[in-house]
């Protein structure tokens, strides 16, 4: 049910326009952003669904000359210029500025609810084949992807190239200097260390870019018969854990900015430089990614001597609670498997195995970025669940 109106009118002299809902609630909205949005074609460019009203033609102290309730779906409203501007009820409904409709808005926007896990993690898993070709599947693996931080995705065919055709299926795949995708295996001279068959530690992928890809997949065509384990950690989970046990070392780890760096040639030659904090934070103080890859970690570090060991002390207590049995979950990665998981949340790594006269593990790897997932995962819920 759309919502109706029951009344309307200015208040503060003309500066906010007061709508009384059929439900007894109301709404108060300021008139210079209810200018600022006029619908009209003159103001809104429909087919682009941008507005057209340039901003210095804008006056900030606008107040209304006139506000109307044209029916009980719709307001209109005449400014001091003439200018003719209408709203329907359902849209100024999902704009309200009260905090709660504020927060439905963005919830609905961005889809912030986080399952957190640890050691005790069941890792969901969706058929290959049903991700590629029903939406619905498509649907369920985006949302998982996003709540859970890691999906994985079974059946896959055991040769490359699918990941090329699973990021078509989302829109497209991040370039970054290794290609377009990369190769996982032992290889002579390795310009990465993931190119050995040594141990990696916890980390997220390319915090030396200044905006690190959001979403990694790992396709499994080869795998050795001993080791090669694959481990994850909850990061988001493990920083509130920091948070609650040492509130100074986790100030430390999301104010510090840490140097990156990363040389060599593959895709093309590359010389990368770039500062992150460990712990990036939003203004409410919440973990929203983790930067954290010991092997990129420059020896250049831009701050206080005095500063440096508090620093340490600060990472080692973090990385102690990634590395403890309660957080972490292993698993081994079988062919035709594909890993997916949240880059900025997720810290990955593996254990080591055996080098041999040929390749005995083989992982293909591509990266997309998060505005590319979640445009296609409201898309889906768009035509999946027939919203607006």
């Amino acid at each position: 049910m759309s919502p109706g109106i029951r009344k309307v009118e200015a208040l503060d002299a003309g500066h906010f326009v007061r709508v009384e809902w059929e439900d007894g609630s109301e709404s108060r909205y300021p008139c210079v952003w209810l200018r600022d949005n006029c619908q009209c074609p003159h103001c809104f460019l429909r087919s682009a669904r941008a507005r057209r009203l340039v901003f210095e033609d804008l006056d900030v102290n606008i107040v209304v000359k006139e506000v109307a309730l044209a029916d009980r779906k719709k307001i209109s409203i005449t400014w001091p210029d003439e200018h003719a501007s209408e709203y329907e009820a359902e849209w100024l409904k999902k704009r309200c500025f009260s905090e709660e409709a504020r927060a439905e808005m963005q919830e609905d926007l961005f889809l912030p609810e986080r399952q957190y896990w640890g050691s005790d993690l069941q890792l969901p898993e969706i058929p290959f084949e049903e991700v590629m070709y029903n939406d619905e599947s498509m649907y369920k693996w985006l949302c998982t992807l996003k709540k859970v931080g890691i999906v994985l995705l079974t059946g896959a065919p055991t040769r490359q190239g699918e990941l090329v055709k699973l990021g078509h299926r989302i829109g497209f795949l991040r370039l970054t200097f290794y290609g377009p995708t990369w190769q996982v295996q032992d290889k002579a001279d390795a310009n990465n260390v993931a190119y050995t068959t040594a141990k990696l530690c916890f980390h997220t992928d390319y915090p030396v870019l200044q905006h690190p890809p959001g979403v990694q997949f790992l396709h499994c065509i080869k795998q050795t018969a001993a080791g090669g384990e694959s481990v994850v950690v909850d990061g988001f989970h493990v920083s509130n854990k920091l948070k609650k046990q040492n509130p100074q070392a986790y100030q430390i780890l999301s104010s510090t900015a840490v140097d990156y760096t990363d040389v060599g040639v593959d895709y093309c030659d590359f010389a990368v430089q770039c500062k992150q904090r460990i712990i990036d934070v939003d203004s409410r103080g919440q973990a929203v990614r983790i930067n954290y890859n010991n092997a990129t970690r420059d020896t250049v570090f831009d701050i206080p001597a005095e500063k440096v060991r508090p620093f340490y002390a600060a990472l080692k207590e973090f990385d102690d609670l990634l590395n403890s049995a309660e957080h972490k979950f292993a698993y081994k990665l079988k062919p035709g498997d594909i890993v997916t998981f949240d880059n900025w949340r997720v810290l990955h790594g593996r254990q080591s195995y055996q080098s041999g006269s040929e390749v005995t593990r083989h992982l293909e790897g591509a990266y997309a970025d998060w505005d590319v997932v979640m445009s296609r995962l409201r898309l889906l819920r768009k035509s999946v669940l027939n919203r607006d």
